[in-house]
């Protein structure tokens, strides 16, 4: 079974810098395709940043790039997310999540439905 923990979320200042990570159980996120989603109030959830396994090919949202990095810590089995520059519309609860499908892993993001376990989110509050 998979099992996965969001933490690290909390209340920052616009411009400023938070790091979320998500511990894994019962794989290992080395050979897992991954990633990070999030959903504002009263908006859609949306892929923010998602790996596959193999290759490793990354992808992110257009409204991230050049401010998030998507990351892998092999040693503690977790996958992380470093956000800088955080916006007030990067507002939402961030949710960690996990697939074996060949969807996630030839087109990571691209569908929310080809990922099969999810953690029960980190609020993240960009607000002055």
């Amino acid at each position: 079974q998979v099992h996965l923990v969001e933490s690290g979320g909390g209340l920052v200042q616009p411009g400023g810098s938070l790091t979320l990570s998500c511990a894994v159980s019962g794989a290992s996120v080395d050979l897992s395709a991954m990633g990070w989603f999030r959903q504002a109030p009263g908006k859609e959830r949306e892929g923010v940043s998602c790996i596959s396994s193999s290759d490793g090919s990354i992808k992110y949202a257009d409204s991230v790039k050049g401010r998030f990095t998507i990351s892998r810590d092999n040693a503690k089995n977790t996958l992380d997310l470093h956000m800088n520059s955080l916006k007030p519309e990067d507002t939402g609860i961030y949710y960690c999540a996990f697939a074996t499908n060949l969807l996630a892993q030839l087109r990571p993001c691209s569908l929310g439905s080809s990922y099969a376990e999810w953690g029960q989110g980190t609020q993240v509050t960009v607000s002055s």
